[in-house]
């Protein structure tokens, strides 16, 4: 369910939800919870989305590790986790989450038109995007790199080897924005995985994005491609909703906040990404 929602700020009282359980011994217990039903601002996003009882994310499809497309239809990967741990903070269970695949050039939009909820697809947190958007996070610190074929035949260690090269990224990405400014001929695309052909037939030397994603593609593809992993910015990956939500922010800051300290976000790590990333340390939250 999508929905447009201000943040008025009041209070409002969720119900419990009540359950029977059965001792070991055969005898009947009383009554007792066995979930609660969180309690949240009236008119607040996340009383909305708590009532409504479903989220709609945006994510990517095509990224290993983050968000990629599974066998069912449904998306695995970090940045999946971390959406399960937010609507889980709200009451809300996974088979409630709508996913939709959301591309570098939509992220944007959809927040602002309500295709989405929120956004968690390897998203930079620029100043730019904070113009028309808010970010809670961020959630992880990436940095852009460069990806080649295996053995590196063009000898490229870093950026200013590509002055003058075709060189593949996508579309509306920070990525694209970063490596225009070393004097490549940009050759863009919708998605990542669109780069890999151009690299494998040799119309382009090199794709470029963040470390994370590269990584992912290499490791998806073995023996074909290798990252030169020698990063030259600094990616801090947030969670997009709407602009001025404040309210939303700092509940998602919080949660995240939370998912460090109880082991939430290490296990969201290590089940994904960490099958072939080392276990990095959790960023600090930017509360703006």
């Amino acid at each position: 369910m999508r929905l447009n929602r201000g943040f008025a700020v009041a209070a409002l009282a969720a119900v419990g939800v009540l359950g029977l359980s059965a001792c070991a011994g055969g005898g009947a217990e009383p009554d007792e919870p066995i979930a609660e039903a969180p309690e949240f601002e009236a008119g607040s996003t996340m009383a909305d989305l708590a009532e409504a009882g479903s989220i709609t994310i945006g994510t990517k499809f095509d990224q290993p590790l983050f968000g990629l497309q599974g066998l069912d239809g449904e998306p695995v990967g970090f940045d999946v986790e971390i959406g399960k741990i937010i609507a889980s903070e709200l009451g809300i269970s996974e088979d409630n989450i709508e996913w939709v695949e959301t591309v570098s050039a939509n992220r944007e939009p959809f927040i602002e038109n309500g295709t989405v909820d929120i956004v968690i697809a390897t998203y930079t947190i620029n100043d730019t995007r904070k113009e028309v958007i808010s970010f809670a996070g961020p959630y992880y610190l990436a940095g852009q790199d460069i990806l080649v074929l295996e053995g590196n035949p063009e000898g490229i260690t870093g950026p200013e080897d590509l002055e003058g090269q075709n060189v593949c990224s996508v579309a509306g990405s920070t990525s694209e924005k970063n490596i225009a400014e070393y004097g490549v001929n940009l050759i863009t695309t919708d998605t990542y995985s669109n780069c890999l052909e151009p690299l494998r037939n040799g119309a382009v030397v090199a794709v470029t994005t963040d470390n994370v994603i590269l990584a992912g593609l290499a490791d998806q593809n073995p023996g074909e491609f290798e990252v030169v992993n020698n990063a030259f910015t600094s990616e801090p990956y947030g969670i997009g909703l709407g602009l001025e939500d404040d309210v939303f922010r700092n509940w998602i800051n919080d949660v995240l906040e939370e998912a460090y300290a109880d082991g939430r976000w290490a296990d969201a790590w290590t089940d994904t990404a960490g099958t072939v990333l080392d276990l990095p340390e959790p960023p600090a939250v930017d509360r703006y």
